[in-house]
């Protein structure tokens, strides 16, 4: 089956794909806790997009991929909120103003009820922190603090695809949050190294997961990469804080999600999906797949499935900021 699922941040936290605009609108109410979030398709009808997120007590991550061109109202909470541009040109209109490029993070104070426009193909993440850690920043907005807090989000992006299982993802985010919180009482910025990989490590891990047909060998791994099976295996455990052997697990577990995120027929054939990966023992699967997702492979498609229940059940409020800019 063709990987159909669009390049997006924290992708083993997929939760949504090729969604409807009546499910997506479900979904991100849920996760964002925004009961009054809204959102306008502008050609109407069709897939809304996608949507992977991550929580833990320090905060909650959403990442947003737009299929088409989607204007998305914020909530009115109580807590602020960090909003990033990740791929296209997004904008944003603050306290029903104009719009204007969101170019760089952005934060957005609970009285601005922000508004974003996301184009096609568009990426935007969401990062909603607990309550109060970042109430310092509201008087610094566009400062040293905001590009600090751009610094620790790119390294926490850039370390992402190497998180070793779940308890280790959200491990690294709570950090994440915790790290934003220093930032914004005006204490010292963290270290942090974004540097890019080695390239010969690029190499491999490329090849893990462009190519879904491939069965794992150290020997041709390393050859792949220019390197010996020794230095390979010391690159990585250096560089990504991960074996070889457990990044392809990984990889190959997160195809498995893709499939079971985007199924919408009754029965789901988990088996079926498992056996195309290699995983031929179906309570050994389940037992891996429940270490790197936090759920157990039911639990990923019943959550869809409640979404689809609850999306026939009469909507949240209506979109009307769009049609006062149009």
């Amino acid at each position: 089956m063709p990987n159909t699922v669009p390049t997006l941040e924290l992708d083993a936290y997929l939760r949504l794909n090729r969604a409807s605009l009546g499910e997506w609108l479900v979904a991100i109410r849920e996760i964002s806790g925004c009961e009054d979030m809204a959102c306008r398709l502008h050609r109407g009808s069709g897939p809304a997009g996608a949507l992977s997120a991550l929580e833990t007590g320090q905060g909650c991550i959403l990442c947003i991929y737009a299929c088409q061109g989607m204007d998305i109202t914020g909530c009115r909470g109580v807590d602020p909120v960090l909003l990033l541009p990740l791929a296209g040109e997004p904008e944003i209109a603050l306290r029903d103003g104009r719009w204007q490029p969101l170019a760089q993070l952005t934060f957005a104070h609970p009285e601005d009820r922000f508004h974003m426009r996301v184009p096609e193909s568009g990426r935007v993440m969401i990062l909603r922190p607990k309550a109060g850690s970042l109430d310092n920043l509201a008087t610094v907005n566009g400062g040293w603090q905001l590009s600090a807090c751009q610094q620790l989000i790119d390294c926490y992006l850039h370390r992402s695809p190497f998180f070793r299982d779940d308890n280790h993802a959200r491990l690294m985010t709570s950090e994440l949050f915790c790290q934003l919180s220093r930032v914004a009482q005006e204490e010292s910025i963290p270290v942090c190294d974004c540097s890019g990989l080695d390239r010969r490590l690029l190499r491999a891990v490329e090849k893990i997961r462009r190519e879904p047909d491939w069965d794992f060998n150290l020997r041709e791994l390393a050859s792949h990469a220019g390197v010996s099976e020794r230095n390979l295996y010391y690159l990585m455990k250096r560089e990504a804080s991960i074996t070889p052997y457990r990044l392809y697990q990984r990889n190959r577990l997160v195809r498995v999600r893709y499939r079971l995120v985007d199924c919408q027929c009754t029965v789901p054939h988990i088996s079926w999906y498992a056996a195309d990966e290699g995983f031929s023992h179906l309570g050994r699967f389940a037992a891996l797949y429940r270490e790197h997702f936090g759920e157990l492979p039911s639990e990923t498609v019943q959550w869809r499935r409640n979404l689809q229940t609850v999306e026939k059940e009469p909507s949240g409020p209506s979109f009307t900021f769009t049609e006062l800019q149009n």
